[in-house]
């Protein structure tokens, strides 16, 4: 049987988060980026046109929130699993989600590790649905694990060199308190954009470095990392 490609919807107004999100997509072989929405009703339009299998949702959008999305009858007639990523802490959005049958619950500023697990867990959790074609208890508490599992980043480190690590990791040792952007990064690597995101977010899974969401008058808020205090 050969491997199913997924769509994925991603719905998320920071066009900085969106182009993570969709790094993280190209780098699996079983997903496909469908398309990207920065409101809701862009995001219902994407719907109506061509469900894809899976979206991964923000909460706080410029026309609405995206729990409202989960809990609407387009959303439930369809195929599609959510990954429900959001700054919204509270219980009670929470546990709205929860209850529309979101897929996982994320909270920002996101771990990318995290995010990770989760599209690998859908994945193999859309291709365990795939096998059964009648169901016992067994195989229902497969796809409830596997909906739940933590899984241990085995390959994380893939992608990861240590001689480029080494280089980043000197440009936060010189300066411990000072915050770096991607940008300011890059400028002093000459590495892209792409490399230098996996490299930072490697350094935060990993506990070395912090991030703050930096909120500045105009615009939308900006991911600033530095050194972790030891």
């Amino acid at each position: 049987m050969q491997p199913e490609i997924f769509d994925v919807l991603i719905v998320e107004d920071e066009s900085q988060l969106a182009r993570l999100y969709a790094d993280l997509i190209h780098q699996h072989p079983q997903l496909r980026l469908f398309a990207s929405a920065t409101t809701l009703s862009e995001a219902k339009a994407f719907l109506r046109q061509c469900p894809p299998k899976l979206v991964l949702l923000d909460n706080y959008l410029p026309d609405g929130k995206g729990i409202s999305l989960i809990e609407s009858e387009l959303l439930k007639g369809l195929d599609c699993s959510v990954i429900f990523i959001t700054a919204a802490s509270d219980m009670d959005t929470c546990s709205q989600a929860i209850r529309c049958g979101a897929f996982d619950y994320i909270l920002k500023p996101v771990s990318w590790k995290r995010l990770r697990q989760s599209l690998e867990r859908f994945v193999q959790f859309a291709n365990t649905q795939r096998t059964f074609k009648v169901v016992d208890q067994q195989n229902v508490d497969i796809l409830y694990q596997l909906q739940s599992k933590n899984f241990n980043d085995e390959g994380g480190n893939k992608g990861i060199e240590e001689n480029t690590l080494s280089l980043i990791r000197e440009i936060f040792a010189s300066e411990q308190q000072q915050y770096f952007s991607v940008d300011e990064v890059v400028q002093h690597t000459g590495l892209s954009k792409t490399t230098i995101r996996r490299y930072l977010e490697h350094l935060l899974d990993i506990g070395t470095l912090s991030v703050e969401m930096r909120y500045g008058k105009i615009g939308h808020p900006r991911r600033l990392y530095r050194r972790t205090e030891r």
